[in-house]
């Protein structure tokens, strides 16, 4: 059984960014979970990217499996990269390397000058490999990043590349109080993402497979939520780790138990019966 998987960081530029990475002097631990390391990538790092997707910040999934975008966020992003006809050919980035603690520290943050260098250096490497064909951002900290690094002189030549700011996967959740305003939230998400298909799907010239665009309804359908690619991840993780389980929930009595511990489970299902 072949199982395919991301080579990991070992060609310039990404190899020397990985190394000289920006800490606790950069990243107020007050803001960030800078104790579980930084999380810098997901997808295509050799030229052949043609959709390049700006998240914000990685949670507990991603700081296990070491890949950004790969909860549920991830899974709904996947989904929307594949009714673009993407299956490996895009590379996402985050708008910080460390999970965001507390509220508001993203926005405390966002022009921080070490933190804004570092991820410039990120949009200019991916870029500058050719191919990216347009660039989406997932809220509304990842579309402020995409502007920052437009004007600076390394990014003024992606200015006229197709863009667009969408709904933050998450957000339904995030901003709902009970399950109607989550229901109506996800309506309101999908149409922003349709939105977006039907522009990007003009612009993304050279998909993985060529496949009619289908837009969201009001609802995820199953088919919409896909399982992250294995060649997306490290080495030898489990295929659970793709799938549609959450299986890592931060846990703890108090604030601090809780940010220095991540519960990782198994799904069911997936340990074979005793044998007889």
């Amino acid at each position: 059984m072949t199982i395919p998987f991301d080579p990991g960081y070992h060609a310039s530029p990404f190899r020397e960014l990985c190394a000289d990475y920006p800490a606790a002097e950069t990243y107020d631990p007050k803001d960030f979970r800078v104790e579980w390391g930084p999380i810098f990538h997901r997808g295509r790092l050799d030229g052949t990217a043609k959709l390049l997707i700006i998240g914000q910040d990685p949670a507990q999934h991603e700081t296990i499996v070491r890949r950004t975008l790969v909860g549920t966020a991830g899974k709904r992003a996947q989904g929307f990269v594949a009714k673009l006809g993407l299956t490996r050919s895009y590379v996402f980035l985050n708008t910080f390397l460390y999970s965001v603690y507390g509220q508001g520290g993203g926005e405390r943050h966002k022009n921080d000058p070490g933190i804004v260098a570092h991820r410039n250096k990120w949009f200019k490497a991916v870029l500058g490999l050719g191919g990216i064909e347009a660039a989406v951002a997932l809220g509304g900290l990842a579309n402020q990043a995409w502007s920052a690094f437009l004007g600076t002189a390394d990014g003024a030549a992606f200015a006229n590349l197709p863009f667009r700011h969408i709904t933050h996967p998450t957000w339904p959740e995030s901003s709902s109080h009970n399950a109607t305003e989550h229901t109506a939230a996800i309506k309101t998400m999908l149409g922003n993402w349709s939105q977006a298909l039907t522009y990007l799907s003009t612009k993304i010239t050279h998909p993985d497979t060529p496949i009619p665009l289908v837009v969201y309804g009001d609802a995820f359908k199953p088919g919409d939520l896909v399982n992250i690619p294995p060649d997306d991840l490290p080495a030898g993780l489990p295929a659970w780790m793709r799938g549609a389980d959450a299986f890592a929930t931060r846990t703890g009595e108090d604030a601090m138990t809780k940010r220095r511990s991540i519960l990782i489970t198994v799904p069911q299902g997936v340990i074979p019966p005793a044998q007889a």
